[in-house]
């Protein structure tokens, strides 16, 4: 696989220009049968919240590998995946000043305008915060942390992760 990183200030113009296509995933697990799910707590432009993981598809990634990639950068682990993994859930992330008003459900992401296939998957193993990730946790679905990151706690209802 060849993949292609961009100049940042590229890329910078790019995000004020498009939609940037990513992956979002949260993965689960049960303890005692209560379901929980992993979520990284990290710096964000809206201070330090706890999201789900994620991030761009890189141009030459494919779905699966942009998946592994965000695993293995975030916490390193790598999940197993089909060759052809199918979003659970498509949500769109947006800026306040081009957010739409008719009624859209919406994460905010100041940053850029994103169009996130979004993933309920398992990840084995002890995860590792790194990279982004200051902590992980798992929270039940009745518990979840107060400080989501805009928009997480309404992708886990779409995912039907939220109680």
């Amino acid at each position: 696989m060849t993949v292609s990183y961009l100049p940042e200030a590229l890329y910078l113009q790019i995000e004020e220009a498009m939609p940037i296509a990513c992956v979002d995933f949260v993965p689960v697990r049960d303890v005692d049968g209560v379901r929980e799910v992993g979520l990284i707590l990290r710096d964000s432009p809206h201070g330090p919240v706890w999201c789900h993981l994620g991030g761009r598809i890189l141009r030459g990634e494919t779905i699966a590998q942009a998946i592994r990639r965000h695993a293995a950068d975030t916490v390193n682990l790598v999940p197993v995946l089909p060759l052809n993994p199918q979003p659970d859930y498509v949500y769109e992330w947006f800026p306040t000043q081009i957010a739409p008003t008719d009624g859209t459900v919406f994460g905010n992401d100041p940053r850029k305008h994103a169009i996130g296939l979004s993933f309920v998957l398992s990840l084995d193993g002890t995860p590792e915060p790194q990279n982004e990730a200051i902590d992980f946790a798992h929270f039940p679905l009745g518990d979840l942390p107060r400080d989501l990151w805009p928009g997480c706690g309404e992708l886990l209802e779409r995912l039907g992760l939220a109680e």
